[in-house]
C-alpha cells in the first residue's frame, strides 16, 4: 500500500495510507483527507489512481496546488518523495515520516511585530497601534513646516474621505471610491481590496492597476495571513529580497518592487486588507505613507460594515416584501376555495367560518351538494401551518372532490383519500378530516371522523352526543380503514364541526380551552341564530385567553335542523 505524509498548516504531521482509487484533499469535513489549514479550498486537491499510478490534480482552489514548487495545471503522475505543496501545508508521496532535511516552510513571520533584522527590507506593525500613536500625536510635536503641512494635507484628506464615504451607496460603488482615494493620495501604481466572505475565505473584492501589475492576480498568503488576520500594517521596500514573498508567484512575475498593506480593521475585527504595489525600482512608499493608508483603511473598514449592515439589512426586508405578497396571494387564493355563500337547505340553518392564526390557514371547509340532493360536510385540518399547509389543503380538496360528486359514503371518500394524499407528499404531511352527509328528506346523519376532534351533536333537549374518531388521519398509512356511523336528526338539533384551533387555545396558565368549554356554551346558547352562536364561542374563546395569541387556525361548521 502507498503512503503519504501529511505536514498541514496547523498541527503535528501524520502518515496516511491511500486506499481505493482516489483521495479528495481539503480543508472541509466533506473531504476524504482533512487538513488544518485555513487557506485550503473545502476541496482543494484530488489524489488518483490512473495507468496503476497516482496522479495529483487541482479542483479550482482558490490559491492553487504545486507540485515540486511547480502550479499544478493538469492532472500530474506522482512519484516518489514528490512535494504536493496546498497553501500552508505539504504531502510527500510515497513516505511515512519527516525527512531528515527539513521541507522548506511557507515564510512564517507571525512573531514579527516591528521589524526583523533577517528581513531588513519589510516592516510589520500593529495598525492598532499605529492608529493608537497617530491620534495622540500633536501638532506641536512636528518639528518643521514641511511636516505641519503634511500633517494638515492628511488631516484634509482623511476628514474630506469621511464625508464622501459618508454618502449612500452600494458596496462596489464604495469599493471604487476607496481605490480613487487610494491612488489619489499615495500615487500607487496599482491596488487590491480582499475581503472576508462569511464563511471566513478572502476574496478580491476590488482592483485598479495603471500601470504592467495586473491587479486582479495579486496575491500573496504572507500579506493575508500578517495583515488580514493578525491585523498588522506592512511596508515592504524590496519585495524580491525578502524570503517570506518567496512563495508569491504573482507578485514576483509582475516586478512588484515595493509594496504598503493596512488590514481594514474596525471595532468589531479584521475585514480583510487593502494593499498597493509599485514596480518602480526606488521605493515608493514610506512610513507616512504606510500611517496614511492605515488610517484610510481604518475609515473604509467602519464604511464596508455599515455598508454591508444596511445591505443586509435591505435584502431581509425585501425578502420580508416578498413574503408577505406571496402570504396574502396564498391567502386570496385560499379564500377563492372555501365557499363564500352556503347552499340553502331547507329545514336546516347553516354556518361556516375559518379565521387563521398566521396570514394563510391549513385549515379548509366545504359544504357540497350532490345531484342526488344529499349535503357533504367537510372539515379538515392539515399537519403544520402557514403557507406549505394551506397548499396541501388545495390538494386534498381536489382528491376528495371525485369520490364526493359519484356519491360515495364519508368512510369511501375517507378511504380513498387516504391512500391517494400518502401516495403524493411526504410522511410527515397528513390532514385529520371529518366528513358528514344529510339527506334532508329522512333528517338522517350518516359521518366518518379521520382522526379529527369529535364533532358535537346538541340536542334540543340539551343532551351531547360526541361524533368521534373511526380511522387513522388521512395520508398517514398507505391504506386507513373507516367506518360509517349515523345519527337521527330531531328538530332543535345542532351538529358542530371544528379544528383544534378551538379547542387547544390556551389561556396565560397554558390550559386548553378544551371540548367541554365548547360544549357548554353550544348547549347554552343552541337556540340562538347561527352567527349569535358562533361570536358567543369566540367570546368565550377570548375572554379565556386573556390576550394570549392564537397560535392555530380556528375553523367552524354548524348545522341546525329547524
Amino acid at each position: 500500500m502507498t503512503k503519504i505524509l501529511v505536514i498541514p498548516g496547523q498541527g503535528e504531521s501524520f502518515s496516511h495510507t491511500l486506499e481505493g482509487d482516489s483521495l479528495i484533499v481539503g480543508r472541509s469535513s466533506v473531504a476524504d483527507l482533512r487538513v488544518e489549514d485555513r487557506f485550503l479550498s473545502r476541496k482543494h486537491a484530488r489524489l488518483f489512481v490512473q495507468d496503476d499510478d497516482w496522479w495529483v490534480e487541482d479542483l479550482g482552489s482558490r490559491n492553487g496546488t504545486k507540485l515540486n514548487g511547480t502550479l499544478v495545471g493538469e492532472p500530474t503522475r506522482l512519484a516518489e518523495g514528490d512535494e504536493i505543496r496546498l497553501c500552508q501545508s505539504s504531502i510527500i508521496y510515497g513516505a511515512d515520516e519527516v525527512p531528515l532535511k527539513p521541507l522548506k516552510p511557507e515564510p512564517a513571520s507571525a512573531s514579527v511585530t516591528e521589524s526583523d533584522p533577517s528581513e531588513p527590507h519589510t516592516r510589520f506593525l500593529s495598525a492598532s497601534e499605529l492608529s493608537r500613536l497617530q491620534s495622540s500625536d500633536s501638532v506641536a510635536g512636528l518639528d518643521s513646516v514641511d511636516a505641519l503641512r503634511r500633517q494638515a494635507e492628511r488631516l484634509h484628506l482623511l476628514n474630506d474621505l469621511h464625508r464622501a464615504l459618508g454618502q449612500s451607496m452600494e458596496l462596489d460603488e464604495l469599493l471604487e471610491m476607496i481605490l480613487d482615494r487610494s491612488f489619489s493620495a499615495l500615487k500607487t501604481e496599482a491596488a487590491i481590496i480582499y475581503l472576508r466572505s462569511p464563511d471566513g475565505e478572502y476574496y478580491r473584492a476590488a482592483h485598479r492597476s495603471d500601470s504592467k501589475v495586473d491587479a486582479e492576480h495579486l496575491y500573496s498568503e504572507t500579506l493575508l495571513r500578517e495583515v488580514a488576520d493578525k491585523g498588522m500594517a506592512a511596508l515592504v521596500t524590496e519585495v524580491a529580497k525578502d524570503r517570506r514573498f518567496d512563495e508569491a508567484v504573482s507578485i514576483l512575475d509582475m516586478g512588484v518592487h515595493s509594496l504598503a498593506a493596512a488590514p481594514l480593521l474596525d471595532s468589531e475585527g479584521s475585514l480583510g486588507m487593502i494593499a498597493l504595489t509599485s514596480t518602480l525600482r526606488t521605493a515608493l512608499f514610506d512610513e507616512e505613507d504606510l500611517e496614511l493608508l492605515v488610517s484610510l483603511a481604518s475609515i473604509a473598514a467602519m464604511r464596508i460594515r455599515n455598508v454591508a449592515l444596511t445591505e443586509k439589512a435591505a435584502e431581509e426586508a425585501a425578502k420580508r416584501a416578498r413574503f408577505e405578497e406571496e402570504l396574502t396571494l396564498a391567502r386570496q387564493i385560499q379564500v377563492a376555495l372555501l365557499p363564500s355563500q352556503l347552499p340553502e337547505v331547507e329545514g336546516y340553518e347553516l354556518y361556516g367560518g375559518n379565521i387563521p392564526s398566521r396570514g394563510v390557514s391549513g385549515d379548509f371547509y366545504s359544504v357540497i351538494e350532490r345531484t342526488n340532493g344529499e349535503f357533504v360536510f367537510m372539515v379538515v385540518d392539515v399537519s403544520g401551518k402557514g403557507m406549505a399547509a394551506s397548499l396541501l389543503t388545495f390538494s386534498l380538496e381536489a382528491l376528495a372532490a371525485g369520490p364526493i360528486e359519484m356519491g360515495e359514503s364519508p368512510a369511501e371518500i375517507c378511504t380513498k383519500v387516504c391512500r391517494w394524499l400518502y401516495g403524493r407528499t411526504l410522511p410527515a404531511k397528513y390532514a385529520t378530516m371529518i366528513l358528514a352527509v344529510l339527506d334532508p328528506e329522512t333528517h338522517t346523519l350518516s359521518y366518518a371522523n379521520a382522526g379529527h376532534n369529535p364533532g358535537l351533536l346538541v340536542t334540543a333537549g340539551g343532551k351531547i352526543q360526541e361524533l368521534g374518531p373511526s380511522g387513522p388521519p388521512v395520508g398517514l398509512l398507505p391504506e386507513g380503514a373507516y367506518t360509517d356511523s349515523e345519527v337521527q336528526l330531531e328538530p332543535g338539533d345542532l351538529m358542530l364541526l371544528y379544528t383544534d384551533g378551538i379547542t387547544e387555545a390556551s389561556d396565560p396558565d397554558d390550559e386548553e380551552f378544551g371540548m367541554e368549554r365548547l360544549a357548554r356554551v353550544s348547549k347554552k346558547r343552541r337556540q340562538d341564530d347561527l352567527e349569535l352562536l358562533a361570536e358567543a364561542i369566540q367570546h368565550d374563546l377570548d375572554a379565556f385567553a386573556k390576550g394570549i395569541p392564537y397560535a392555530d387556525d380556528r375553523t367552524l361548521v354548524m348545522l341546525r335542523r329547524t
